[in-house]
């Protein structure tokens, strides 16, 4: 072969492998091959190396290109390559029960994994010591996060501006009679804050009492809003203020009842979310205007029609029939809501129990209430009935029964009365029945049936 002589025709002899087909290249070995290695032909129990690839040529002759095979060999079928499965793979064996009891304090605080979480929970229905010590945990984790509600105390703004006053004061206060009025209409207004257009419209039905029946009288939230405003405005023209809505002298002049009618027909104030905001400023006018007025301010005559109250009474009537209204709304539109402090709600239950006398005399000259029995001189003490206000905001009150002008003593006492503070102000704002007011009663009931239907009476629309 080194002198050029002809290769003999051997079938022994190695020959130059011939193209390999496109299958082979899947398969086939050698370098920079991926498939399995496929050894060259068998002679006996040895391997024959393959021949070293020929070197390239820039002239090849033509005997040395490769003779085609006759019949190429088939390449093998690849085998099948069977994943073994990695170490971490590999099913791994329940905690044990040490593990998992050391878990339970993570699983009772919500700080376990989604795996220890599962597994602790299926041990738990295995293991009966193991849940004992999980429910008390729990229970101790319920001690520790006491479920509150995501909205913000509504005495929270309250509680901020009482803190910062006390560090500063404030040049010109607030009087102590509008504060109540201060805080309900803010309240009032934060939960007005997030309603939409159907809130906005929600029915809402306003109860009150007249004579010896409960009235009611349906509207919607924006209506009920456009009612405080109206009502408000009796304390503005007061003040010298402007009407929010101009009306006739005879609307202008009667009580609440024509003022909200006449602004429900105005068309200047749409009963829509639009009412908000005039009544948010009036509101906010209203009490920059008493601060700035002083203390000679307080006894202003405010005119409700039939009759009329004093400037700081009044505030505090606005206040009352704010918080009542706010809760109508709460009510509507499905949302809890909570009474004023104790210290607003004892003034509003003060100023109903100063106007009870009055009222009762009122009813019995109207053939509504018993005649009275003992009649005396103005500043005589009197037959009295004991007003117990139990709970926040509470007191006791003698309420005169057979004069306004009497004085009551606890030695002329006939009966005596212990309601709840939240309770009354309910039934002063005839939303409780007086004959399913939750009352203790002792003494005089003809006595008391009067004073309770008197309360009653003292609501309006």
């Amino acid at each position: 072969m080194e002198q050029g002589e002809p290769t003999p025709d051997d079938e022994n002899t190695p020959r130059i492998p011939s193209p390999r087909s496109a299958g082979d290249d899947l398969t086939g070995g050698g370098r920079g091959g991926s498939g399995t290695f496929v050894p060259g032909p068998r002679e006996g129990n040895r391997f024959t190396p393959p021949e070293p690839e020929p070197r390239a040529s820039m002239d090849p002759e033509p005997h040395s290109l490769p003779e085609p095979d006759p019949e190429p060999q088939a390449a093998p079928e690849p085998e099948a390559t069977v994943h073994e499965p990695a170490p971490h793979e590999a099913h791994a064996d329940p905690p044990s029960h040490t593990v998992l009891k050391s878990l339970l304090g993570a699983w009772a605080l919500a700080a376990c994994s989604a795996e220890e979480t599962d597994a602790v929970e299926a041990h738990l229905t295995e293991c009966a010591p193991c849940a004992d010590e999980a429910l008390r945990l729990r229970d101790a984790v319920g001690l520790l996060h006491t479920e509150r509600s995501l909205d913000l105390d509504p005495m929270l703004r309250s509680r901020v501006l009482e803190n910062c006053l006390g560090r500063r004061p404030a040049r010109i206060p607030v009087p102590v009679w509008a504060a109540p009025y201060d805080a309900e209409t803010a309240r009032l207004d934060a939960l007005l804050n997030d309603f939409g257009d159907a809130e906005w419209h929600a029915p809402v039905r306003l109860k009150w009492f007249e004579q010896e029946r409960r009235v009611t009288r349906r509207t919607t939230v924006a209506g009920v809003i456009g009612h405080l405003m109206a009502v408000d405005a009796l304390v503005a023209t007061a003040l010298g203020l402007d009407e929010p809505v101009p009306m006739d002298p005879e609307a202008a002049s009667a009580g609440p009842t024509a003022r909200t009618e006449a602004l429900w027909r105005a068309g200047q104030y749409p009963l829509t979310r639009t009412v908000r905001e005039p009544w948010r400023e009036q509101s906010h006018t209203l009490i920059r205007t008493v601060s700035f007025a002083g203390r000679g301010v307080a006894e202003l005559a405010v005119p409700y029609g039939e009759f009329a109250l004093p400037l700081q009474d009044a505030m505090l009537d606005r206040a009352f029939e704010c918080w009542i209204h706010a809760g109508d709304i709460a009510e509507a539109v499905d949302y809890p809501y909570d009474p004023p402090s104790g210290a607003h709600l004892h003034r509003m239950i003060d100023l109903a129990a100063r106007v009870l006398p009055t009222t009762l005399a009122g009813r019995r000259r109207a053939g509504l209430a018993a005649p009275a029995r003992g009649l005396v001189t103005a500043g005589s003490p009197g037959r009295s009935l004991r007003l117990e206000i139990e709970g926040v905001g509470g007191g006791d009150w003698h309420i005169p029964l057979d004069s306004p002008a009497a004085v009551a003593s606890p030695e002329h006492e006939v009966a005596h009365v212990a309601l709840d503070g939240v309770e009354f102000c309910r039934l002063a704002a005839g939303h409780v029945p007086p004959q399913d007011a939750a009352v203790g009663q002792l003494g005089d009931r003809e006595a008391i049936r009067d004073v309770l239907f008197a309360a009653a009476s003292l609501s309006r629309l």
